[in-house]
């Protein structure tokens, strides 16, 4: 197995950007498209979209987890065991998709009532949200189908099945919201009808891909049982960055509406960092677990040496251009007064940390491609539980204010880059074949 070209490289990290960064873009049309019928069913929708998000953030292993597994099938040479990974990962997908839907059905209106705190946008969230939870089952497939596509390293198919979809929810929102060329007007339900008729679409091609694969179609539970054993990992992650920036949100609210305010805008920049750093993260999950189904452990670490480097210089090349537009780019978002001191406030800790984050992310794609899940379940956590949300709480405890709240995520970003440095130092994570489970036997 050759050491992948600077082109491969790139050839599976951009269309993975685009479909990362497709989704977001949809959001916002979304968002303009029901901001015209006004402040209560963008509230709803902003609502109901918060508690959808939330649900689909948390299981983001059918991508993940089934992309490592992949990987290294496709490395060792079993592509038809690689595609086999996207049939069990498609099970697991509809099942729990059904899952959310009950749930949505059983508790939607506690919860929506609890997140909206106001009856009229409480209402409106839970009808929207009852309508677009029937696309839960088709998000969570186009999740697997992402993660053996990348396994195989095809980057470039999920892209395309992704803007079919997109495009038609985008080409219906409108028609459906405001009842253009002769359409009924079911202003926020229409919205999510849009929502779930572009996801169908999407869906529908990540099947129709599988099934040309001519692999066998029966439920192996043994293969799920191990997906799900990731998957459990890769949830508890996510549940300490949810922990962590939900903290945050909320005590930034405390120091008033220029604070929050400010905090949001920076955030946003951060996560549209996060989104363009995790590309090359995807490139490295994809090739690291190759070579390692390949056992070739050397050609691993060359990889996760040279994805750093590359990400860092990018985060590099990104910090400078924030530092150089800090009096520029906040005056994009806000002109007013009290929020862009506010965000004078934070902007040097953001701009502090891209760098930093360049290695985290790349790492991250190494040790995920590498299926050591377990190593990164436990550093988060305990990353979180000693650098990020002490200094949140202490901020409104001695009123530091949003520096300190970012000054916690600075020492959180910190403490990561030193554990998955220290990992991937170790080696401990380049065991080779085609069972990802081999990595957390390591352990």
């Amino acid at each position: 197995m050759t050491e992948p070209s600077s082109r491969r490289i790139l050839g599976l990290a951009l269309p993975a950007l685009g479909v990362l960064a497709a989704e977001p873009l949809y959001l916002l049309f979304d968002i303009a498209v029901v901001g015209h019928l006004g402040a209560l069913p963008l509230a709803g929708l902003a609502v109901g979209g918060l508690i959808l998000a939330m649900l689909s953030t948390q299981l983001t292993f059918l991508s993940y987890g089934t992309t490592a597994r992949a990987a290294r099938l496709h490395g060792s040479g079993d592509e038809r065991g690689a595609v086999a990974e996207g049939v069990q990962a498609t099970y697991l997908a509809v099942g729990i998709g059904l899952a959310v839907v009950a749930a949505v059905y059983a508790v939607g209106g506690p919860v929506t009532s609890a997140i909206a705190g106001d009856a009229e946008i409480a209402a409106a969230a839970l009808s929207w949200l009852r309508i677009a939870v029937f696309g839960a089952p088709l998000i969570l497939v186009a999740m697997a189908g992402n993660g053996w596509m990348r396994g195989v390293q095809n980057t470039l198919r999920p892209l395309r099945f992704v803007l079919v979809g997109l495009a038609v929810s985008a080409a219906a929102c409108p028609v459906l919201v405001h009842g253009l060329l002769g359409a009924p007007r079911w202003e926020l339900e229409g919205s999510a009808v849009a929502n779930v008729a572009g996801q169908s679409v999407t869906a529908a091609c990540f099947v129709v891909a599988l099934l040309r694969e001519r692999v066998p179609l029966r439920p192996h539970a043994t293969v799920m049982r191990a997906q799900v054993v990731l998957g459990r990992d890769l949830i508890l992650r996510s549940l300490a960055f949810q922990a962590c920036f939900l903290s945050a949100a909320a005590v930034a609210a405390r120091f008033g509406a220029a604070a929050v305010a400010a905090h949001q805008v920076v955030l946003q920049l951060w996560n549209l960092l996060a989104l363009t750093l995790d590309s090359l993260a995807i490139a490295a999950q994809t090739l690291v677990g190759a070579a390692l189904g390949a056992g070739n452990a050397a050609q691993a670490r060359q990889l996760a040496g040279r994805l750093a480097r590359w990400s860092t210089v990018f985060a590099v090349l990104l910090a400078g251009a924030f530092a150089l537009g800090v009096s520029v780019l906040p005056g994009l978002f806000t002109a007013d007064p009290e929020v862009l001191d506010q965000i004078g406030v934070i902007w040097w800790f953001f701009v502090a940390i891209i760098p930093v984050a360049g290695v985290v992310f790349a790492l991250d794609g190494v040790l995920l491609g590498a299926g050591d899940v377990a190593f990164l379940r436990t550093a988060t956590l305990g990353c979180a539980l000693v650098g990020f949300l002490p200094p949140i709480w202490l901020s409104l405890e001695f009123d530091w204010g949003l520096a300190g709240i970012w000054a916690g995520l600075t020492v959180f970003m910190m403490l990561r880059m030193l554990a998955v440095v220290w990992r991937t130092g170790s080696g401990r994570w380049a065991v080779t074949g085609a069972d990802t489970q081999a990595g957390r036997r390591s352990e």
